[in-house]
Protein backbone atom coordinates (compact mmCIF):
# COMPACT_ATOMS: atom_id res chain seq x y z
CA UNK A 1 0.00 0.00 0.00
CA UNK A 2 3.06 2.44 0.79
CA UNK A 3 4.34 1.28 -2.73
CA UNK A 4 1.21 2.43 -4.03
CA UNK A 5 0.41 5.89 -2.22
CA UNK A 6 3.84 7.23 -2.27
CA UNK A 7 4.24 7.12 -6.25
CA UNK A 8 2.44 6.50 -9.46
CA UNK A 9 5.33 4.62 -10.83
CA UNK A 10 4.81 0.74 -10.24
CA UNK A 11 8.02 -1.30 -9.55
CA UNK A 12 7.11 -4.69 -10.13
CA UNK A 13 9.95 -6.15 -8.76
CA UNK A 14 9.41 -4.78 -5.68
CA UNK A 15 5.51 -5.30 -5.82
CA UNK A 16 6.44 -8.99 -6.83
CA UNK A 17 8.17 -9.11 -3.42
CA UNK A 18 4.57 -8.25 -1.54
CA UNK A 19 3.02 -10.81 -2.87
CA UNK A 20 2.13 -14.08 -0.37
CA UNK A 21 4.29 -16.71 -2.40
CA UNK A 22 1.63 -19.10 -2.80
CA UNK A 23 -0.46 -16.67 -4.79
CA UNK A 24 -1.37 -17.48 -8.03
CA UNK A 25 -1.55 -15.35 -11.32
CA UNK A 26 0.73 -12.82 -9.87
CA UNK A 27 0.73 -11.27 -13.23
CA UNK A 28 -2.69 -9.99 -12.85
CA UNK A 29 -2.40 -8.00 -10.21
CA UNK A 30 0.76 -6.33 -11.99
CA UNK A 31 -1.45 -5.26 -14.95
CA UNK A 32 -4.28 -4.27 -12.32
CA UNK A 33 -1.75 -1.89 -11.28
CA UNK A 34 0.14 -0.71 -14.10
CA UNK A 35 -1.68 2.29 -15.94
CA UNK A 36 -3.51 3.00 -12.69
CA UNK A 37 -4.64 6.48 -11.21
CA UNK A 38 -5.67 6.73 -7.65
CA UNK A 39 -8.34 9.50 -7.12
CA UNK A 40 -8.14 11.70 -4.22
CA UNK A 41 -11.40 10.43 -2.51
CA UNK A 42 -9.11 6.72 -3.01
CA UNK A 43 -6.31 7.92 -1.68
CA UNK A 44 -7.87 9.54 1.53
CA UNK A 45 -9.51 6.37 2.14
CA UNK A 46 -5.95 4.38 1.24
CA UNK A 47 -3.78 6.36 4.06
CA UNK A 48 -6.64 6.20 6.52
CA UNK A 49 -6.86 2.53 5.97
CA UNK A 50 -2.60 2.09 6.73
CA UNK A 51 -2.59 4.82 9.22
CA UNK A 52 -4.77 2.70 11.28
CA UNK A 53 -3.09 -0.54 10.23
CA UNK A 54 -0.45 0.60 11.67
CA UNK A 55 -2.07 2.00 14.63
CA UNK A 56 -3.09 -1.41 15.13
CA UNK A 57 0.78 -2.97 14.57
CA UNK A 58 1.79 -0.88 17.37
CA UNK A 59 -0.38 -1.40 19.98
CA UNK A 60 0.33 -5.34 19.20
CA UNK A 61 3.92 -4.43 19.98
CA UNK A 62 3.30 -2.61 22.62
CA UNK A 63 1.40 -6.00 23.99
CA UNK A 64 4.12 -8.04 23.32
CA UNK A 65 6.83 -5.86 24.91
CA UNK A 66 4.56 -6.05 28.26
CA UNK A 67 4.10 -10.06 28.11
CA UNK A 68 7.75 -9.86 27.62
CA UNK A 69 8.39 -7.43 30.86
CA UNK A 70 5.47 -9.36 32.93
CA UNK A 71 7.30 -12.75 32.07
CA UNK A 72 10.75 -11.74 32.50
CA UNK A 73 10.61 -12.57 36.34
CA UNK A 74 9.81 -16.48 35.67
CA UNK A 75 12.16 -16.63 32.62
CA UNK A 76 13.96 -19.67 33.81
CA UNK A 77 11.05 -21.67 34.58
CA UNK A 78 10.00 -21.92 30.87
CA UNK A 79 12.83 -20.28 28.53
CA UNK A 80 14.54 -23.59 28.35
CA UNK A 81 11.26 -24.59 26.21
CA UNK A 82 11.98 -22.65 23.42
CA UNK A 83 14.72 -24.89 22.48
CA UNK A 84 11.55 -26.84 21.25
CA UNK A 85 11.64 -26.52 17.05
CA UNK A 86 8.92 -24.02 16.07
CA UNK A 87 8.48 -22.47 20.05
CA UNK A 88 9.24 -19.00 20.04
CA UNK A 89 9.82 -16.94 23.33
CA UNK A 90 6.32 -15.21 22.94
CA UNK A 91 4.69 -18.65 21.82
CA UNK A 92 7.13 -20.06 24.97
CA UNK A 93 4.92 -16.95 27.44
CA UNK A 94 1.46 -17.68 25.74
CA UNK A 95 2.17 -21.27 26.63
CA UNK A 96 2.95 -21.47 29.73
CA UNK A 97 -0.14 -18.37 30.76
CA UNK A 98 -2.71 -20.89 29.59
CA UNK A 99 -1.27 -24.58 31.34
CA UNK A 100 1.54 -22.49 33.93
CA UNK A 101 4.21 -23.97 35.32
CA UNK A 102 3.50 -26.32 38.18
CA UNK A 103 2.73 -29.53 36.31
CA UNK A 104 2.05 -31.25 38.90
CA UNK A 105 -1.52 -30.07 39.31
CA UNK A 106 -2.24 -32.57 35.83
CA UNK A 107 -1.90 -36.13 36.57
CA UNK A 108 0.04 -36.99 33.57
CA UNK A 109 1.19 -35.76 30.18
CA UNK A 110 -2.14 -37.25 28.66
CA UNK A 111 -4.24 -35.58 30.92
CA UNK A 112 -2.53 -32.07 29.94
CA UNK A 113 -3.33 -33.12 26.05
CA UNK A 114 -6.69 -33.98 27.19
CA UNK A 115 -7.17 -30.47 28.64
CA UNK A 116 -5.63 -29.01 25.67
CA UNK A 117 -8.42 -30.45 23.22
CA UNK A 118 -5.72 -32.51 21.75
CA UNK A 119 -5.85 -35.93 23.08
CA UNK A 120 -6.89 -38.70 19.67
CA UNK A 121 -10.52 -39.71 20.11
CA UNK A 122 -12.86 -42.00 18.32
CA UNK A 123 -15.80 -39.49 18.09
CA UNK A 124 -18.53 -42.35 16.86
CA UNK A 125 -19.91 -44.73 18.75
CA UNK A 126 -23.03 -47.30 17.21
CA UNK A 127 -23.32 -45.23 14.45
CA UNK A 128 -23.86 -42.00 15.91
CA UNK A 129 -21.21 -38.92 16.07
CA UNK A 130 -20.26 -37.91 19.60
CA UNK A 131 -19.74 -33.89 20.90
CA UNK A 132 -16.01 -32.63 19.00
CA UNK A 133 -16.12 -29.70 21.47
CA UNK A 134 -13.19 -28.80 22.78
CA UNK A 135 -12.04 -27.33 26.71
CA UNK A 136 -12.34 -23.67 27.01
CA UNK A 137 -8.01 -24.25 27.40
CA UNK A 138 -8.06 -25.51 23.78
CA UNK A 139 -9.78 -22.78 22.31
CA UNK A 140 -6.49 -20.70 22.61
CA UNK A 141 -3.82 -23.15 23.55
CA UNK A 142 -4.47 -25.95 20.72
CA UNK A 143 -4.67 -23.09 17.94
CA UNK A 144 -1.18 -21.66 19.08
CA UNK A 145 0.54 -25.37 19.38
CA UNK A 146 -0.98 -25.85 15.80
CA UNK A 147 0.72 -22.77 15.05
CA UNK A 148 3.77 -24.17 16.04
CA UNK A 149 3.71 -27.43 14.48
CA UNK A 150 3.54 -26.16 11.22
CA UNK A 151 6.38 -24.27 11.86
CA UNK A 152 8.19 -26.73 13.43
CA UNK A 153 7.90 -29.10 9.96
CA UNK A 154 9.56 -26.35 7.78
CA UNK A 155 12.82 -27.62 9.20
CA UNK A 156 13.95 -29.84 6.22
CA UNK A 157 15.25 -33.25 8.05
CA UNK A 158 14.77 -32.05 11.41
CA UNK A 159 12.74 -34.56 13.55
CA UNK A 160 9.15 -32.86 13.34
CA UNK A 161 9.48 -32.83 9.96
CA UNK A 162 9.96 -36.48 9.58
CA UNK A 163 7.40 -37.13 12.13
CA UNK A 164 4.97 -35.30 9.73
CA UNK A 165 5.47 -37.01 6.91
CA UNK A 166 5.69 -40.22 8.25
CA UNK A 167 2.06 -40.00 9.93
CA UNK A 168 0.78 -37.54 6.69
CA UNK A 169 1.45 -40.58 4.57
CA UNK A 170 -0.75 -42.88 6.67
CA UNK A 171 -3.48 -40.08 8.16
CA UNK A 172 -3.49 -37.18 6.29
CA UNK A 173 -2.08 -33.45 6.59
CA UNK A 174 -4.61 -32.17 9.24
CA UNK A 175 -4.48 -35.29 12.05
CA UNK A 176 -0.47 -34.87 11.29
CA UNK A 177 -0.23 -31.25 12.77
CA UNK A 178 -2.48 -32.70 15.54
CA UNK A 179 0.36 -35.10 16.09
CA UNK A 180 2.73 -32.81 15.90
CA UNK A 181 1.10 -30.17 18.07
CA UNK A 182 0.30 -33.04 20.60
CA UNK A 183 4.25 -34.35 20.96
CA UNK A 184 4.81 -30.82 21.51
CA UNK A 185 2.59 -30.10 24.47
CA UNK A 186 4.37 -33.72 25.84
CA UNK A 187 7.50 -32.42 24.98
CA UNK A 188 6.80 -28.76 27.33
CA UNK A 189 5.23 -30.96 29.88
CA UNK A 190 7.95 -33.26 30.52
CA UNK A 191 10.15 -30.27 30.08
CA UNK A 192 9.38 -28.07 33.20
CA UNK A 193 7.86 -30.93 34.84
CA UNK A 194 11.68 -32.54 35.52
CA UNK A 195 14.00 -29.86 33.83
CA UNK A 196 15.24 -31.99 30.89
CA UNK A 197 16.49 -30.98 27.87
CA UNK A 198 14.06 -31.57 24.78
CA UNK A 199 15.31 -34.83 23.80
CA UNK A 200 12.57 -37.27 22.74
CA UNK A 201 12.84 -40.86 23.26
CA UNK A 202 13.01 -42.02 20.21
CA UNK A 203 14.84 -39.10 18.37
CA UNK A 204 18.14 -41.32 18.02
CA UNK A 205 16.45 -44.81 16.35
CA UNK A 206 13.88 -42.01 14.55
CA UNK A 207 16.71 -40.01 13.01
CA UNK A 208 19.12 -42.88 12.41
CA UNK A 209 16.84 -45.55 11.89
CA UNK A 210 20.00 -47.67 9.95
CA UNK A 211 22.58 -46.92 11.71
CA UNK A 212 26.14 -48.35 10.46
CA UNK A 213 27.76 -51.14 12.61
CA UNK A 214 31.09 -51.43 13.85
CA UNK A 215 33.25 -53.78 13.25
CA UNK A 216 35.05 -55.62 15.96
CA UNK A 217 37.84 -57.70 14.96
CA UNK A 218 40.52 -60.32 16.64
CA UNK A 219 43.99 -60.88 14.88
CA UNK A 220 42.30 -64.43 14.41
CA UNK A 221 38.92 -62.57 12.63
CA UNK A 222 40.49 -60.10 11.10
CA UNK A 223 42.80 -62.93 9.25
CA UNK A 224 40.14 -64.86 8.77
CA UNK A 225 37.97 -62.19 7.40
CA UNK A 226 40.83 -61.60 4.91
CA UNK A 227 41.63 -65.03 3.98
CA UNK A 228 37.73 -65.40 2.76
CA UNK A 229 38.12 -62.85 1.03
CA UNK A 230 40.77 -64.00 -1.21
CA UNK A 231 44.05 -61.82 -0.06
CA UNK A 232 47.28 -64.03 0.50
CA UNK A 233 47.69 -63.78 4.35
CA UNK A 234 50.72 -65.37 4.32
CA UNK A 235 52.46 -62.59 3.15
CA UNK A 236 51.05 -60.68 6.11
CA UNK A 237 51.79 -63.62 8.63
CA UNK A 238 55.74 -63.00 7.14
CA UNK A 239 55.78 -59.80 7.65
CA UNK A 240 54.21 -59.98 11.00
Amino acid sequence: MKEVLSSNVIDDEKILKLVHGKCKNKDKILDALHGFHIESDQHFKLEYSKNHMDYLDSLIDACEIEMVKRAYPIKDSFQHITSIPGISSLSAIIIISEIGIDMTQFESDKQLVSWAGLSPANNESAGKKKSVRISKAGQYLKPLLVQCALSAIKSKDSYFYKKYHSIKKRRGHKKAIIAIARMILVSIYHMILTGEIFNPSDYETFMNPNPKKSLNFTVESALFFLQQSGFDISLIQANS
